[in-house]
């Protein structure tokens, strides 16, 4: 079983990932189906299966760390951790600081969700995850964006009134909105952001991006990363 440790507990490691015995893995553990904590405390998801597959084939020990969304990447460049593989979508604005290996999630799309139909996405207040691409969307997009460090704290903010509508990838709002038993809907249009999801690294860790991207590669050819997707995602989920 791999360990799971926060990022306090590491805070005093550093170096380059390819000298070290193991490489570290940092998601956010709050954010299923990408990832998330189970019963037992284990970082589990989709990402956790895709993680666990992409170090197998690269011949890497691999150890599994959490942390807080809104300091993954500051944490990442102070040498915390080695990787973040934590739902993050690549931009040119994140690209500019950190290297990303080709992407394991296809560009997806973003969604609305409210409790109900008559709201506005344009002019009205729209909670989204700090540090998001959600989150630059609703405040160029006119609306009033009201911002959360989790998840589940700007479902909880449409929930209570504080927000009318959130605002992230529809396939975490997916389950959501079922659970909800109508409580919550999905309004207005789908939005397509961001270049996919990839595994981000220190730029300097360059031949650890290139053992993981061949990894990656390797799965997107034999197909075990579209069955990935289609497990934790649904026969519906857009693939390779």
């Amino acid at each position: 079983m791999k360990l799971i440790l926060t990022a306090a507990a590491l805070a005093l490691t550093t170096g380059g990932a390819m000298a070290q015995d193991t490489v570290r893995m940092a998601t956010e553990g709050g954010y299923p189906p990408y990832n998330f904590l189970n019963d037992a405390g284990e970082v589990d998801g989709f990402e956790r299966d895709v993680g666990d597959e992409i170090c197998e084939r690269a011949e890497l020990t691999c150890e599994w760390v959490t942390n807080e969304w809104d300091s993954i990447i500051p944490n990442l460049t102070s040498g915390n951790y080695d990787t973040i593989i934590a739902g993050m979508s690549i931009t040119d604005e994140r690209d500019a600081v950190i290297d990303f290996t080709q992407n394991y999630f296809p560009p997806a799309a973003s969604a609305y969700a409210a409790m109900s139909e008559d709201v506005d996405l344009t002019g009205g207040v729209v909670a989204a995850q700090t540090g998001t691409i959600q989150a630059n969307h609703v405040a160029e997009s006119g609306a009033t964006l009201l911002e959360f460090a989790t998840y589940d704290e700007t479902v909880a903010a449409v929930r209570s009134g504080e927000a009318d509508a959130v605002f992230a990838d529809k396939d975490a709002l997916v389950p959501t909105v079922e659970e909800s038993a109508g409580e919550m809907i999905f309004v207005g249009d789908d939005v397509p952001l961001g270049g996919g999801i990839g595994v981000g690294l220190r730029e300097s860790d360059t031949e650890l991006r290139d053992k993981l991207d061949a990894a990656i590669q390797s799965m997107k050819d034999d197909g075990s990363l579209n069955e990935l997707i289609v497990e934790w995602f649904g026969e519906d989920a857009k693939t390779f």
